[in-house]
This record gives C-alpha cells, sequence and structure tokens, in this order.
C-alpha cells in the first residue's frame, strides 16, 4: 500500500530467487494468503478492464493465462474465474506457495483449469511458455533488471497477447491523520522509512540498475503497443470487519519490526499502543480503522 506497496510491508519475497531459503513460510504464507483475499477487489476491477481490453481491440480469446510471482493463489484463481475459458498457470519460485494455489483451487473446483509452475524469477521465465494474457503483480520491483523482465515477459506473450503489469500506486492508509496519542502524521514518517527500505532492497538485488520506473516506458521499449494504465482501489470503511482487521494488524506489526530502530521513541511508543490488541485506542479494538489504497495496472499488446 506494500506502500511501500502491500506486498512489501507484509514481506512478500515469494518467486524471485531471495531470502526465500530464511522464510518461515508456516508463518507467512497464511498473512499472503490473507492480503491477497482482503485485497482481492484490485484484482477483481482489473481482470474487468481486461477482458474490455481484449473485447474491444478484438485481441485473440484467452486461453492461456501466466499469472507471474503469483504467491499463495489467490490471484490466480480470481482470473480463472474472469476468464473461464482460459487455462491459469501460477508461476512462482517457492514450492509451499504453490501447493495452497492447488489447494486453493481444488477447494473452488478450479483444479482442472488452475495449475502451477515452479520458476524463480528471471531467470525460470524461459521455463513457462507462451500465453495470451500474462499478469504479473508487484513481483517485478524484486528483479533487478526491470526493464529486462518486462522484455522477457513480452517475449513469451502470443502474437496480439496482453501484458498486465500492477506495480506502483499509493500507499495504504488505515489510520486518521491525528490518532489521538503521539504526534499526528504517523503514516507520512512510516511511509518514508519504507521508501528507505525499497532503496535498499533494490540496490541488493542481483544485477540492479538504476532506471527512471516508467512501467508504460518499459513496455513501449519492449516492442509492445497499446499502451495503456489505470488505477483500482481497495476502498474498505470503518469500521473493518475481521478479517480486514486482522491484516492491517498484521501489516503495522511488519512495519514497527522492520523500522524499529530508525524511529524515534514517541512513534515506537504509539505503534506499540496500536499494536496491543488490550489497549482501547489499539487496532483491533479502535473504531475508525480502515482500510483504502490503490494500485496501478499497466498493459501493453504485443503486434500480431
Amino acid at each position: 500500500m506494500t506502500d511501500q506497496q502491500q506486498t512489501h510491508q507484509h514481506g512478500h519475497r515469494h518467486g524471485h530467487g531471495h531470502d526465500d531459503a530464511h522464510m518461515d513460510w508456516d508463518v507467512m504464507a497464511p498473512l499472503l494468503e490473507l492480503g491477497a483475499e482482503v485485497t482481492s477487489p484490485i484484482v477483481d476491477q482489473a481482470a474487468v478492464w481486461l477482458r474490455e481490453r481484449t473485447e474491444a481491440a478484438g485481441l485473440p480469446k484467452v486461453r492461456r493465462l501466466l499469472d507471474i510471482g503469483s504467491g499463495p493463489g489467490v490471484g490466480a484463481c480470481q482470473l480463472a474465474r474472469a476468464f473461464p475459458e482460459a487455462e491459469v498457470v501460477a508461476v512462482d519460485g517457492t514450492p509451499a506457495l504453490l501447493e495452497r494455489t492447488q489447494a486453493r483451487a481444488a477447494g473452488l473446483g478450479l483444479a482442472e483449469r488452475v495449475r502451477t509452475h515452479l520458476a524463480d524469477l528471471p531467470d525460470g521465465l524461459a521455463t513457462v511458455g507462451d500465453a495470451d494474457l500474462i499478469w504479473s503483480s508487484m513481483a517485478l520491483h524484486h528483479i533487478g533488471d526491470q526493464e529486462s523482465a518486462v522484455a522477457g515477459l513480452g517475449q513469451a506473450l502470443r502474437p496480439g497477447g496482453l501484458l498486465a503489469i500492477a506495480e506502483g500506486g499509493l500507499p495504504m492508509r488505515v489510520l486518521p491523520r491525528d490518532i489521538g496519542f503521539g504526534r499526528p502524521g504517523l503514516h507520512s514518517r512510516l511511509d518514508a522509512l519504507n521508501e528507505d527500505w525499497f532503496n535498499e532492497m533494490r540496490a541488493g538485488l542481483p544485477g540492479a540498475k538504476e532506471a527512471v520506473e516508467d512501467w508504460p516506458g518499459f513496455l513501449a521499449a519492449a516492442g509492445l503497443t497499446d499502451v495503456r494504465s489505470r488505477t483500482f482501489l481497495v476502498d474498505l470503511p470503518a469500521p473493518l470487519g475481521a478479517d480486514a482487521r486482522a491484516y492491517v494488524q498484521a501489516q503495522l506489526a511488519r512495519q514497527h519490526e522492520a523500522a524499529e530502530e530508525r524511529l524515534d521513541a514517541e512513534d515506537r511508543a504509539a505503534l506499540g499502543r496500536l499494536l496491543d490488541p488490550e489497549d482501547p485506542q489499539g487496532l483491533m479494538r479502535r473504531p475508525d480503522v480502515f482500510l483504502l489504497s490503490a494500485r496501478t495496472v499497466h498493459t501493453a499488446v504485443k503486434p500480431a
């Protein structure tokens, strides 16, 4: 939200070839799944737009769809429902997450159309085959050379196919600017720390290249045409339900863990209160907690 983006805040590193061996997937996988479920309106809205794009442009019917960096498979199953004639391949570098994808697909009656493919990015792209539609959400920023990764996905498109990359948007907001204790503007200060974390993460990636993060420009440089972007919202007003509130609590807890040493004493104390399940002003009890975030989807077509 991330956001940094929501995926950053919840430690989204699956499928990108770094730190997976040190991740406790028994803990992380359920949080990733919860986050994907709570923010699922983004994928649903984006899928409607993608269908409209393919139909209005007279593009080939989507028979094969790749979800690159698919995580626990929530989005892959949503896409399978949105494109009922397509085989959907969830591509990720973490076996534990692909197992969750298989279980989810089976539970939703989608096992015959949703399958999984184990591959790290970017080296594993050559193994995924081609597709009429390629979707990648909040995964490519974990690759050192983002422009090259976009070009690789473009090569995997079938002629007339559509590439959709969900990257960027706006940071998640869950609380008023003034929460009634501590200094107002806590969200903004956490955003600044998240940006520092993101810059350090990017600098440490294998083959990291500094580049203007111009996703439409990357799509055009890959030889794709009809480049368009649209932003979609998750807008859950207060008071939040139990699942969304648990997701917000987990997100802020991870932010607190990552930024604790960089926060001043007042902000540490404020976060401690917010994360205390017994505090009446904590996230689990206060009535004004909401969830608002935005994610931008960039799309382009491979010339026939």
